[in-house]
This record gives structure tokens, C-alpha cells and sequence, in this order.
């Protein structure tokens, strides 16, 4: 009589007096046992990508009002300020507090607060969490203060280093920098909210700062010298909305919590994780910000207009990506993340290849077409008031530099995730930071030669760099089917390219031969946007047709998509 497990030896029954001995489990049972169990997983797993999917779909929505709003944020600042001294003060003095707001509010509330306060949820003990909350409003508000209260006082010495109007650019500053304060708080509120999957405030919030920028230059005007500090008050009652709008979400969570014994808030074991977290993050974010912050030093001392006319180019380059970049990031990550957790390595490697050919098929297209009509597209948006034809001339021409690296900023949002799904966020950091070093020579090597373009270049090229080095990094990494992946990605990527700069030849004469009729019209609607959506449509229609004759695949996937959630919605 031999055991069926060593360990765990049958023991037989007796019935009758004779040993009978218990059946094995029948195959099919086993196997039908299995079977119930993959389909409740799999199950499982759709409800959480469905959900995962509609909140990605929520937030892209929410994201590309926003980036609508703030292109119209910037039309209305063109209207007020065009590219002269007020504008570049204005210029100046808000990208010192949006600095900090990037670097510290946001990076630590997506990388350190939310994990942290999600350890807390899981264990399910109120009084911790309340603790944690306690702490992190204690630490906030004392650190926000004092870095307001330095930055009002410091205001003379900080704006020196950008050469521009020192007087009104500190005037501007000293208004704004309250700002910093107001977002931080609204950046933990939306951090509680996004730890409970609660993204619809937080995503509104953004849309109720451009709409107060928007609004409040209307309604106050010249009333406090000049419209550059109208916009000032708008930017901090804009970040007041931000944080009011997520307050009720919060409370309706049921979270108590307040202000505690600075010391013990210090000492808290939550915040001691969040100060850990917070320092490789802010090493990494800090890249592309210092980038832009260096780019706009330099761009103020360059010449009148330069700095503005670099922020106009990069809210319309920031209009396409939030289109387009952002929701494919949101989605992809979480994805990513679950191939990790499963070690189902080409499923990774499949699902970043797919992702990236896709953002391709939408970003070569959109590159080479805004390349091929800058002065059309910076007319049309930007072209009234004081904003003239030297501005026009000024924006298209960073505009179009801009445009060179439009493919790999996009493709820096995707690749950097694939990282951070892996618990790697060095590569990242040290690629951010090589590419900041290359940034910084070109900017010093170009700035003052060739002013706005040459500044824009040095951005494309150091995004160029950064990405790269992270396409290197997955090579080395030796991922199963990453290299196949990143290989048709890039014959991909020449592909579009080829398409684009066919299908852009037709709609540079269909846009001069509709020019040359509507030209001496006297709207801007009329000569510039007549032409363009001429010239759109023709490169669209050649674009569209050049993908049906190729059969390609992935414009394909795109379109059954978009037929199957219609069919879907006719069926319902």
C-alpha cells in the first residue's frame, strides 16, 4: 500500500471490516474548479480595467477643458499684454511660484502622500489615519507660510536673476506668491480624493483656475495699474477655487482632522515616510522643471517678447500633449503595473509597444502639420490687441522648434511610466537630469544668438536626449520582446513621418492658393483661419487615404474601437 503524499498519508476507512480507501478528486472536477476559478479572476480583472478605464476617461475629458481653458488663459493674457514689458513681468513672475507649486505640491501628493495615506486605509485604524492627516496639514501649512513669507520678503533679489522689469515683476511676484500656499492645500485635499478613487473635483479644479484667469482681467481691467496684476489676483483667486472645490468632497467622506502639536506632527511616523519618498521625487520632477526655469532666465535677458513668446509656444505645444499624451499615460500605467505584478513580461512589452505606436500615429502627424503652418496657427489663436505682428513672428518661430520635439516629450510620458511600474524611479531621475545638463549648454550656447528659437531647440533636443536614454535603459533591461517592440515602434515612427510629409505637400498649396483669395480681409478668422482649415482638411483626407491604401493596423484598431462603443451606445 503506497501513500498518495508522503507527507499527508491516506488514511483508510474501515466499512464492513474491510479498508476502503477515499477517491482522488475526479480530473474534471479539478479542471472545471480551475476553469471557475480563471473566469472569476478574469472577471474580476475586467470590472477593475473597466474602472480604471472610465476614471483614465473622466480625467482625460476633465484634462483637455482644462488645456482648452488654458489656451484661451493665454489668448487672453496675448489680448491684454501682447509680448512687451508687462507681459514678460507677468511671464517672470508667475513661473516662480508655478515652479515651486510643480515641484513640491504636486510631486510629493503623487508619489509620497498617496501611498503612504493608502497604508494607512488598508489597515483600517481611524485613529492613525486621522493622526496622519492631522500631521500632514501641520507640516504643510508650516512649511507653505514660511516659504510664502521668504519669498514675498526675497521678492527684489529673486527677480534680479531674470532681468526683467524689476520694479512691476515684483510687484507681481509679491501677489502671486500666496499662490503657492493656496494649490498646496489643494493639491492634499486632492490627494485624499484620489486615494478614495474620487477624481471628478480634482479634475474640475484646474478648470475653475483658468476660468478665474480667464474672468477676472474682464471685470477688474486697469482699476489696479496695469492688466498685468489684474491677472496677478486672478491667478490667486484661482487657486482659492482650486482648493474650495475638492473641501466638500472631502467632508463628505466623513475625514476629521486638523491642526496638531508642531513637534508631534513632525514625528509622526506617516510623515517621516512622506520626507523619505519626497526627496528622490522632487530629484527627478525637478529636471524638466529647472529646464523651464532656466529656459526663461535666460529667454528674459535675450531680448522684449522672447520669454512670453516662449510660453505662448509651449501652452499650444501643452494643448496637443494634454490631448493626446496625457490620457494614454493615465491608462497605460496601471496596466503596466498589473503585467509586473503577474511577471507577465511581453504582455509588458506588447501593451508599451501598442501604446507608443498609437500616440505615434497621432503625434508625427500633428508635429509635421504645425510645423508646416506656425504663423497660420499662432494668427488665428493669438492675434489681437497689443499681441502684433512681431509677436506673431516671435511665437511661430519657438513654436516651430518646439514642434521638433513634440514626438519625444509624448513618448518621455509613456516610457517614464514603464519605469515607475517596475518600482525604478532612478532611471528616470538620472535620464531627467542628463537631459537638464544638456539643456542648460545649449540654452547658454544659443539663448542670445538665435533668442526664442534657439531656446526652443535646446528643450526639443534635451527631450530628445532624455528619451533616449530611456529607450537604452529598456534595451538593457533585457524585457522579453521589448527590443521587438521599441524596433517596429520605430520603423513605425519613419512611417508616419513619410505619410505626414506627403500628405503636408498638397496642403501648403491648397492653404497659399486660398490665401492668395482671402488675404486683404481685414478678420484674422478670415485670412488665417479660412486658409487653415483648408489646408487641414486637405492633409487629413491624403493622411487618411495613405493609411486605407497601407491597411495599417493600428489606425485600424483605432477605428474599430471607436465603432464598437458606438455600437455599443445604438444597442443600449
Amino acid at each position: 500500500m503506497t501513500s498518495h503524499n508522503k507527507k499527508d498519508p491516506v488514511e483508510p476507512v474501515e466499512l464492513s471490516g474491510e479498508p476502503v480507501y477515499p477517491a482522488e478528486e475526479p480530473v474534471e472536477l479539478m479542471e472545471e474548479s480551475s476553469k471557475i476559478a480563471a473566469d472569476l479572476a478574469a472577471e474580476k480583472a475586467e470590472r477593475s480595467s473597466a474602472k480604471m478605464v472610465r476614471s483614465a476617461g473622466l480625467l482625460s475629458f476633465l484634462t483637455l477643458i482644462s488645456r482648452v481653458l488654458g489656451l484661451i488663459r493665454e489668448m487672453t493674457k496675448a489680448r491684454f499684454l501682447g509680448t512687451g514689458i508687462y507681459s514678460d513681468a507677468f511671464t517672470v513672475s508667475f513661473i516662480i511660484p508655478n515652479f515651486m507649486r510643480r515641484l513640491f505640491a504636486e510631486g510629493s501628493v503623487t508619489v509620497a502622500f498617496i501611498p503612504t495615506y493608502k497604508g494607512y486605509l488598508h489597515a483600517q485604524n481611524d485613529r492613525e489615519t486621522r493622526d496622519f492627516l492631522s500631521a500632514s496639514l501641520t507640516v504643510l501649512t508650516i512649511c507653505v507660510v514660511a516659504v510664502v513669507a521668504l519669498g514675498i520678503a526675497l521678492a527684489p533679489l529673486i527677480v534680479k536673476l531674470f532681468g526683467s522689469d524689476p520694479v512691476e515683476t515684483t510687484i507681481l511676484t509679491r501677489i502671486m506668491f500666496p499662490f503657492l500656499a493656496l494649490v498646496s492645500f489643494a493639491a492634499l485635499l486632492q490627494g485624499i480624493l484620489n486615494s478614495h478613487e474620487i477624481f471628478g473635483p480634482s479634475g474640475f479644479a484646474p478648470i475653475l483656475f483658468n476660468l478665474c484667469f480667464i474672468v477676472i482681467p474682464w471685470l477688474v481691467g486697469n482699476r489696479l495699474g496695469n492688466p498685468a496684476r489684474a491677472m496677478a489676483v486672478g491667478v490667486v483667486v484661482g487657486g482659492l477655487a482650486q482648493a474650495f472645490v475638492q473641501l466638500p468632497a472631502v467632508i463628505r467622506l466623513g475625514m476629521r482632522f486638523g491642526f496638531m502639536n508642531p513637534a508631534r506632527a513632525f514625528r509622526n511616523p506617516g510623515m517621516r515616510k512622506v520626507f523619505a519618498l519626497i526627496a528622490p521625487t522632487i530629484l527627478g520632477m525637478a529636471a524638466y522643471q529647472v529646464n523651464d526655469l532656466v529656459s526663461t532666465a535666460f529667454a528674459s535677458r535675450a531680448g522684449t517678447g522672447v520669454a512670453s513668446s516662449l510660453q505662448y509656444s509651449l501652452r499650444l505645444q501643452e494643448l496637443i500633449l494634454g490631448i493626446f499624451a496625457v490620457s494614454a499615460g493615465t491608462v497605460l500605467l496601471p496596466r503596466l503595473a498589473d503585467a509586473v505584478r503577474e511577471g507577465a513580461w511581453r504582455e509588458y512589452s506588447g501593451t508599451l509597444g501598442s501604446t507608443m505606436r498609437t500616440l505615434l500615429l497621432l503625434t508625427v502627424p500633428v508635429a509635421v502639420f504645425s510645423m508646416a503652418f506656425p504663423e497660420r496657427i499662432v494668427t488665428l489663436l493669438f492675434k489681437s490687441g497689443d499681441f502684433s505682428d512681431l509677436s506673431v513672428h516671435l511665437t511661430a518661430s519657438a513654436f516651430f522648434w518646439h514642434q521638433t520635439g513634440l514626438v519625444f516629450i509624448a513618448m518621455n510620458r509613456l516610457i517614464a511610466p514603464a519605469f515607475y511600474a517596475r518600482s525604478d524611479t532612478r532611471t528616470p531621475t538620472w535620464a531627467g537630469i542628463a537631459s537638464f545638463g544638456v539643456n542648460v549648454i545649449l540654452v547658454l550656447a544659443l539663448a542670445f544668438r538665435f533668442q526664442g528659437p534657439g531656446i526652443a531647440f535646446a528643450l526639443s533636443f534635451s527631450s530628445a536626449v532624455n528619451t533616449g536614454l530611456l529607450v537604452r535603459a529598456l534595451i538593457k533591461g533585457n524585457i522579453e520582446g521589448i527590443r521587438n517592440e521599441l524596433w517596429t515602434s520605430l520603423k513605425y515612427m519613419l512611417k508616419m513621418l513619410l505619410f505626414s510629409i506627403i500628405a503636408v505637400v498638397p496642403a501648403i498649396f491648397a492653404d497659399r492658393a486660398v490665401f492668395a483669395k482671402v488675404g486683404t480681409a481685414n478678420s484674422r478668422l478670415v485670412t488665417a483661419g479660412v486658409p487653415l482649415v483648408v489646408g487641414t482638411a486637405v492633409f487629413a483626407a491624403v493622411g487618411i487615404g495613405l493609411l486605407v491604401l497601407t491597411k495599417d493596423p493600428i489606425a485600424a484598431s483605432i477605428a474599430n474601437a471607436f465603432s464598437r462603443k458606438a455600437h455599443g451606445r445604438g444597442a443600449s
